[in-house]
């Protein structure tokens, strides 16, 4: 009867102040709101992002899947959204939370406002939070599992929700690369010049590989302003399907979802590239499958990387670049086999931001240089990439062993 009755409480809270959605976590917490974008249940590891643009891309990065932002900017809608700032096909971010319902439109690239853009793409949302006191919250306490519901009827029974969230799983031992990842083997052929077609790039043409852990559109974009011919193939890529298509270079994308678990699903194949004496470039996710695949671990972080604004120190040259990050797990630096040289650190709290063989042409970063939304100043790393593969061409004949 008290359940009742507490449950009787909230919902003439609701309707008195037309709120029409709720926000619950993991550790208790309860949030009234507003909901827009699509009506329903979503349930997911609740993050948030600090970055003041580029909402259309954040919502779209497939590194998501499986997570609930909430975004640190107030103003969130404002520019609308549009056909050409998508970074995959589809959207994987469970939901979204703002502290104002989203603004409309004021953009001359917006063809849709971000409401209706949220309600095609699955996507459920909720505002009018403290989006501060919230931020807070889930730095204190480890990025919760948290439940938006949105219900236009008002209606929510907090104990059958609460129940419904705990027995969800998180995202520490789960493989999503799956979800997210292309199931099948694809050609990329876009830049990121703007206006089309302005690209004129000279380079000679190499052949890479692009493994897709949920990879981004902007790198792939990146990638081919250098001139690559980019084959982009599933994240179990067959080896003995790879070897005969003799690459140039190997990428690692991207991707969300505990990495241990990515790693033990590829493994067998995942290994035999490291044999391979072929350049291999990885970022995110990429980066601690390359660390873990040369025998070292990775872990959940207490307060992961989230944002556009994210100074990470270059140790060669002591160097301070302002990158793009997006991830919750981290490289363990105790466990890095003696080969491995640490060549990026966060400044936020020291944690590994790049690695480089000594012997090998591989190297890695934890960070995004493609940005999207974010800083370009670390977009040096793909010309590096391209002279690993040139060098190599100078040196030997091109073949697979």
């Amino acid at each position: 009867m008290g359940k009742n009755k507490l449950n009787q409480s909230y919902i003439e809270i609701l309707k008195k102040n037309n709120l029409t959605a709720i926000l619950i976590l993991e550790t208790g917490e309860v949030f009234h709101g507003s909901g827009y974008g699509k009506p329903g249940i979503k349930m997911g590891e609740v993050c948030f992002n600090t970055s003041l643009t580029g909402y259309q891309e954040i919502i779209t990065d497939p590194s998501y899947n499986g997570q609930i932002i909430n975004f640190t900017f107030p103003h969130i809608g404002n520019i609308g959204t549009n056909q050409e700032d998508n970074e995959a096909k589809k959207s994987y971010a469970s939901g979204v939370i703002t502290r104002e319902l989203p603004t409309g439109s004021s953009n001359w690239r917006s063809n849709k406002n971000l409401n209706d853009w949220l309600f095609e793409k699955n996507i459920t949302g909720i505002s009018g939070l403290d989006t501060r006191q919230l931020t807070k919250i889930i730095k204190d306490k480890n990025a919760p599992m948290g439940l938006i519901s949105y219900n236009l009827n008002k209606r929510f029974n907090i104990v059958s929700l609460k129940q419904k969230l705990l027995s969800h799983p998180k995202i520490k031992g789960s493989n999503l690369v799956p979800v997210v990842s292309s199931n099948k083997s694809f050609n990329w052929d876009k830049s990121t010049s703007w206006p089309k077609n302005i690209n004129s790039n000279k380079n000679k043409i190499f052949h890479i590989l692009a493994y897709d852990f949920g990879i981004k559109h902007n790198i792939l974009r990146c990638l081919k302003d250098l001139n690559f011919k980019i084959t982009v193939v599933p994240y179990n890529f067959d080896f003995e399907e790879l070897k005969s298509l003799n690459p140039d270079g190997i990428f690692l994308s991207n991707g969300p979802g505990d990495p241990f678990e990515t790693y033990k699903s590829i493994q067998k194949n995942f290994d035999k590239l490291l044999n391979l004496n072929l350049p291999i470039f990885g970022i995110c996710i990429g980066h601690q499958l390359l660390a873990l695949a040369f025998g070292a671990q990775t872990e959940k972080m207490k307060q992961g990387h989230r944002g556009a604004n994210h100074p990470v120190y270059r140790l060669k040259d002591k160097t301070v670049e302002i990158t793009s990050q997006n991830h919750g797990f981290k490289v363990v630096e105790e466990t890095l086999p003696s080969f491995l040289n640490i060549t990026h650190k966060s400044l936020f709290d020291g944690t590994i931001e790049g690695l480089e063989h000594k012997s090998k042409p591989i190297f890695s970063v934890q960070y995004h240089p493609e940005a999207s939304p974010g800083p370009h100043e670390s977009r040096y790393l793909f010309q590096k990439f391209y002279k690993l593969i040139s060098d190599r061409a100078k040196k030997c004949p091109k073949e697979v062993t």
